[in-house]
């Protein structure tokens, strides 16, 4: 038996392959980890052409893969190129496998090795443009001008009548508009009048005139 094409041996250098792009994809780079990848995809490709066991048109979509995820890199795209490209590619291995059943649990199998190896050594790696669009980094901070309600601080000392019986939460009519407030803990019914002594962030607490 030829050693490249035991099962086990076959995954391993899947694995390395899917490793090598997803380090592609984060870096940008040309690195030693895409060298690598290239040697593991020329070791399994080529094993299994020589053995009859894949036609060219097969690694034909693995390469095209391989250049729409190169392209992504270079162009300011949105991630389609990406996309398109890993699925190009697994779907070659899966044919390459056999296309059965079988093969699709060898190629995910290699695909969830290669994404854990890669969350442990992906905090080493430098991020580019690519991996920078695909991840989303800013947060929506109070600092930068993101609040979640809009500030009703200007509420307090206001006087207003309740719409909806507080038990403590309810709606109350402040300055001509509802508000939904919250009572000190007492029930209020409806009609009442009330008066804003406290706001805190979204909550409007009110007490019964």
């Amino acid at each position: 038996m030829d050693i490249v094409s035991m099962p086990l041996l076959q995954m391993m250098l899947l694995a390395i392959m899917f490793l090598a792009i997803f380090v592609e994809i984060k870096t940008g780079g040309f690195g030693a980890g895409i060298i690598l990848g290239l040697i593991a995809a020329g070791v399994f490709w080529g094993s299994q052409y020589v053995k009859g066991l894949v036609e060219l048109y097969q690694i034909a979509i693995f390469l095209g893969g391989i250049i729409c995820i190169i392209l992504e890199v270079l162009l300011p795209t949105v991630g389609l190129l990406a996309a398109l490209g890993v699925a190009a590619m697994l779907y070659s291995v899966v044919l390459a496998l056999g296309g059965d059943v079988n093969a699709i649990y060898a190629m995910l199998i290699s695909f969830v090795a290669a994404i854990i190896i890669f969350a442990l050594i992906i905090k080493r790696l430098p991020s580019s443009r690519l991996w920078a669009k695909l991840v989303l980094r800013d947060q929506s901070t109070a600092q930068r001008g993101y609040v979640s309600a809009a500030p009703q601080e200007n509420l307090v000392g206001k006087e207003g009548e309740v719409l909806t019986e507080l038990r403590p939460a309810g709606s109350a009519l402040i300055e001509g508009g509802p508000v939904d407030v919250v009572s000190e803990g007492a029930y209020i019914e409806k009609g009442a009048k009330i008066r804003v002594i406290s706001v805190q962030g979204s909550r409007v607490l009110v007490r019964k005139i």
